[in-house]
């Protein structure tokens, strides 16, 4: 397996990490199915949103793959009037990730990022190395220095 961008930018951050590969497919790329491949508990297994708000800013999401975004929360951390999903055609010119593969560490620009604040529960998650088929397991609030995120209530 190379070395993904995500992981060379914990690397070099000196972030304590470990990576789980697991079979993927079209069908299965949702964090509950990967939680189930990799043998992890689907609240442990975090899935990155990416939104925009009312007046364009793009923000980005990390919560429980269990759990739904809730908009209005999403709105209110983020000083928003509203907030909508970003279409799926957007993600990868946005981010330089796909779906499935959106991690929260090594996107093509650093946006204003918020982690449900449940991640503070476990001692490491698990969120995307960066392409379907690996996950990153770290410290939350590792992965928030790192990226520079907020932890709020978001689900």
């Amino acid at each position: 397996m190379g070395k993904t961008n995500a992981v060379r930018i914990i690397e070099q951050a000196g972030v304590d990490y470990s990576l789980f590969e697991y079979e993927f497919s079209e069908d299965e790329i949702d964090a509950v199915s990967v939680a189930k491949k990799i043998g992890a508990p689907p609240e442990e297994v975090f899935k990155t949103l990416v939104a925009r708000n009312n007046i364009s800013d793009i923000l980005v999401f990390v919560l429980p793959g269990n759990f739904e975004l809730d908009l209005k929360k999403a709105a209110q951390v983020s000083h928003s009037r509203k907030i909508e999903l970003i279409s799926l055609k957007e993600l990868l010119p946005l981010t330089g990730y796909i779906r499935g593969g959106c991690s929260p560490v090594g996107m093509k620009k650093k946006y204003l990022t918020f982690i449900d604040e449940a991640a503070l529960l476990f001692d490491e998650i698990y969120v995307s190395a960066g392409v379907r088929g690996i996950q990153i397991k770290i410290n939350p609030e590792s992965l928030a220095e790192l990226v520079n995120a907020n932890f709020a209530e978001i689900t």
